[in-house]
């Protein structure tokens, strides 16, 4: 395998973990908050299949965004209604979240699984910076919604680390009581927080089917909701870290394509199933070891993190 090889794979990398990646930094936000979401997967599903079903409807993909955006919205909306506001467990809500995206999405796509000339995001090369060798193709050849992931990193690192919002954000995360104190309103943050994180998930889900695998399918996410939640643990909640956790995954997505040719492969075609597996079996091992409440604390989760806050309670 020659530089090429690397060069083609860390680019697919970048290109098939931007899906991954805005979902991660949604719930990143979310979880910030002290809300817990395990229905992004859903929630891409959702983004997906609306992006797509309203591109090709309206024939303008930018709409498609916006839709899937609103869409992610709505159910978290929904999410934070039922566990911000009636304190139900987040597990549960985000479970019902993950069936109901799944099986709506099922609904709504089919007539869509057979369009194939739905209007796609537009891809071009920077001028200048595709030219550089090695980092030229790898960063600065994609689609604009790349680019978008690209950045949407560094500024929610600096919005969260380096702003009051930012502070509040983590105060809310970390003791709610103490933070409703000082005059932060607790309840309508988590609310704000947890709608942006599904419109993020939503935006996810719209990458995918308008850009990177530009089509529909039923579950053409794949689990990408599930590696999202485990990269938020992986990334010790920091969007930098998410971005590297993201695009490590997209990486390893795409390695059994392009190792399939290889003669050790072709020898071994069980090699190719493992190689798929990868991915999902560290994304086990993550939730596996970051149950235990220890390591949570350990590993930096916010201490509020999936506790219901009752403002009535903040002196007990």
């Amino acid at each position: 395998m020659d530089l090429s090889f690397f060069v083609v794979l860390l680019a697919a990398g970048i290109r098939y973990g931007t899906g991954t990646l805005f979902a991660t930094i949604g719930e990143i936000f979310a979880e910030r908050a002290g809300v817990l979401n395990v229905g992004i997967e859903g929630m891409m599903l959702m983004g997906a299949v609306t992006a797509y079903g309203a591109a090709y409807y309206t024939g303008n993909p930018w709409l498609g965004l916006l839709v899937a955006l609103i869409v992610g919205g709505v159910m978290a909306l929904l999410h934070a209604f039922v566990t911000i506001t009636l304190r139900a467990d987040q597990v549960v809500s985000g479970l019902a979240l993950t069936l109901l995206g799944a099986g709506l999405s099922a609904v709504i796509g089919a007539p869509l699984v057979e369009v194939r000339d739905a209007p796609q995001l537009p891809a071009f090369p920077i001028p200048g910076l595709a030219q550089i060798p090695i980092l030229g193709p790898i960063f600065f050849d994609h689609n604009v919604i790349v680019y978008i992931g690209l950045l949407a990193a560094p500024i929610a690192w600096w919005y969260i680390y380096r702003t009051r919002p930012g502070m509040e954000l983590r105060a809310i995360g970390e003791y709610p009581a103490a933070a409703d104190v000082l005059g932060i309103a607790v309840i309508r943050q988590r609310y704000l927080y947890v709608i942006f994180g599904g419109m993020l998930a939503g935006l996810g889900g719209a990458a995918l089917s308008l850009a990177i695998t530009p089509l529909w399918v039923e579950g053409m996410t794949a689990g990408q909701g599930w590696i999202a939640l485990g990269l938020v643990i992986f990334a010790s909640w920091n969007p930098l870290r998410a971005a590297l956790g993201a695009y490590l995954f997209g990486a390893i997505g795409r390695l059994p394509l392009d190792l399939q040719n290889l003669p050790l492969f072709l020898a071994n075609p069980q090699l190719g199933y493992f190689a798929r597996m990868l991915p999902y079996l560290f994304v086990i091992l993550l939730m596996i070891i970051s149950a235990r409440g220890n390591m949570r604390r350990r590993i930096g989760a916010p201490a509020a993190l999936g506790q219901p806050y009752v403002r009535e309670e903040r002196g007990a």
